[in-house]
């Protein structure tokens, strides 16, 4: 049986995923040993083999029999023995079989064999069977020699093995170490009080149990928070199974209940868009009115082929990245915000309502198989599309499909759009740098290549609705630059220029740049001072050190800057200081 398993992964018949479990299979077998079969526990399946009791001379061996039943173990005993059956005594044997010699007769006698029944015709074998690394050779190993000796065929054609989860400090969980992460106290949460409470409960020695009971108010101080359940499966999801264990802490789980969070206040924002007499029109035939339309429909064609990639590949990882990104910072960062001016018009433009809503029921369903309970109570509170009936459930409804979404996909605006992203990322810093909170400054941008005067005319209002400015213009290539107003470079073909005058006032902001300065230096001196410590990357610190240079020039720039606004003159047209 052993052989037989160990053939069949390296002919190809039985794919592990990923590969590198191969090299365990093929060594565990190569070295197989006797499987003792019984095991002294309570439970289990009694072992079916029965011991002659007869007076017998000394040395001689015991006489054991095996059978389905007892009568049938005392029919080969009355053979062997050569004595009628009823004169004989048997003992049955009290031990069990092993768990998993059990467990490996699962996938077909789960379904009727030994009988040809119609659920062992439909479902064995199986095309796929997911399970945990660490019962590679204790059960799937197992499941392949049983199944292939007793029906002649594998149990299934691939496995796909996740990995283990530990602690966020990479230890295993046990209840030893008291670090144990029980996923109904995650989902639901628990108090400082029941944690405890379970600790105690348990078998450790007082000492130990002073010591995990410490350590679990460390990193617990007010108790697990709720997090719900599709936060805890899109977080165990997002590590994928290709790498090694999986650390899960609940910090990383409390962020994905805040991106569930995110998505349903997209929702409500969209169903309020979107009014109670919306009808969607069906996705085949909408077409993008604007710039900003084309992109994000661009974006979700994109995902949902991001999407059935991963799935195809089993790189589940792929699907949560794809999901996380497009919902997080291409739908509700950029999208939302840039239409929010447009559907305040009245009327309202039919274009971005319709976008909403294709964005809203294929953005859920693409994430149903990883948050259903979240995506199926947004997508039940959609419209339905007219003379499509609706699904009973999102569960059941199509998943996208990319080919349907093909002609949205717009590979070009999307880089281009890349590009106005960096300005507003310019933008956004120089209104930082300024402190400019509440105004609104102007914003001219200047390119010295003529295909970027017709990159950015196409979306001066969203550039400056999303870095939170007033109006967007062009400056002609080689006009001067203007009087009184903040300059970034881009690229080193494009400049950035915002308003400044009459919008700050350099006798306080000068002050206040001084103070971050300090603060900045101060770092920047530390650190350099610092000897690296052990196992500190080089990297890490020369990006550290690059960037609080970046940060000091910045800051030195823009003080030049205000002092030369002291001197001059207010702009025509501009309020004084």
């Amino acid at each position: 049986m052993g052989a037989r398993a160990a053939q069949a992964v390296e002919s190809g018949a039985l794919e592990l995923s990923p590969s590198f479990h191969q090299k365990n299979w093929q060594h565990w077998f190569s070295h197989i040993g006797d499987w003792c079969v019984s095991r002294q526990l309570w439970w289990g399946h009694q072992i079916p083999a029965y011991l002659v009791v007869e007076d017998h001379a000394q040395g001689e061996e015991d006489c054991w029999v095996v059978g389905r039943s007892e009568a049938e173990a005392r029919e080969v005993a009355a053979e062997l023995t050569g004595r009628p059956g009823a004169e004989l005594a048997l003992e049955r044997d009290p031990d069990v079989l092993d768990t998993w010699f059990s467990s490996a007769l699962f996938p077909f006698s789960a379904l009727g064999w030994p009988q040809e029944t119609p659920d062992l015709a439909r479902f064995y074998p199986l095309s796929l069977l997911e399970t945990g690394s660490d019962l590679l050779l204790f059960w799937v190993g197992r499941m392949v020699m049983l199944g292939t000796q007793l029906t002649g065929r594998l149990p299934f054609s691939k496995v796909l093995l996740h990995p283990m989860v530990r602690d966020r400090q990479g230890r295993k969980m046990s209840k030893s170490l008291g670090n144990v992460l029980d996923p109904r106290h995650i989902i639901s949460g628990a108090e400082m009080q029941v944690l405890q409470e379970k600790l105690r409960s348990g078998n450790l020695d007082p000492a130990e149990l002073a010591i995990v009971a410490a350590a679990q108010k460390k990193d617990f101080p007010h108790g697990i928070p709720e997090c719900g359940t599709d936060a805890l499966r899109f977080t165990l999801c997002s590590h994928g199974v290709q790498g090694g264990d999986l650390r899960l802490s609940v910090s990383e789980v409390q962020s994905c209940r805040h991106f569930c969070n995110k998505i349903w206040n997209a929702l409500r924002f969209i169903l309020n868009a979107l009014g109670e007499k919306f009808v969607p029109q069906p996705a085949k035939e909408l077409s993008p009115s604007c710039h900003m339309d084309a992109w994000i429909l661009s974006r979700l064609a994109l995902t949902a082929r991001e999407c059935e990639r991963g799935f195809l590949t089993r790189e589940v990882s792929l699907v949560t990245h794809s999901l996380h990104h497009f919902w997080l910072h291409n739908l509700c960062d950029v999208y939302l915000e840039a239409v929010k001016p447009v559907l305040r018009h009245s009327p309202c433009p039919p274009g971005p309502p319709q976008v909403l809503f294709s964005c809203a029921d294929i953005g859920l369903r693409l994430l149903a198989p990883l948050m259903p309970f979240l995506a199926e109570e947004l997508w039940q509170r959609l419209p339905p599309r007219p003379g499509c009936p609706p699904a009973p459930s999102i569960s059941v409804a199509p998943y996208p499909s990319p080919c349907s979404l093909e002609h949205w996909r717009q590979p070009e605006l999307e880089r281009r759009f890349s590009r106005v992203q960096e300005v507003v990322q310019v933008l956004r810093a120089l209104r930082a740098t300024y402190q400019l909170t509440k105004a609104r400054p102007r914003v001219l941008l200047q390119s010295s290549e003529p295909g970027d005067q017709g990159l950015f005319e196409a979306f001066l209002e969203p550039l400056g609705t999303l870095s939170h400015c007033g109006a967007v213009g062009l400056l002609p290539p080689g006009a001067a630059a203007p009087s009184g107003w903040a300059q970034a470079p881009l690229s080193d073909t494009v400049q950035v220029y915002m308003e400044l005058q009459g919008l700050v006032d350099p006798q306080i902001q000068l002050p206040l740049l001084a103070a971050r300065r300090s603060k900045l230096q101060k770092q920047l001196d530390g650190l350099m001072a610092r000897t690296p410590s052990e196992g500190e990357a080089g990297t890490q610190r020369q990006q550290r050190l690059s960037s609080l240079q970046l940060e000091l020039s910045k800051l030195d720039k823009a003080a030049s800057h205000l002092r030369q606004l002291m001197d001059e003159p207010p702009a025509p047209g501009s309020p004084e200081l």
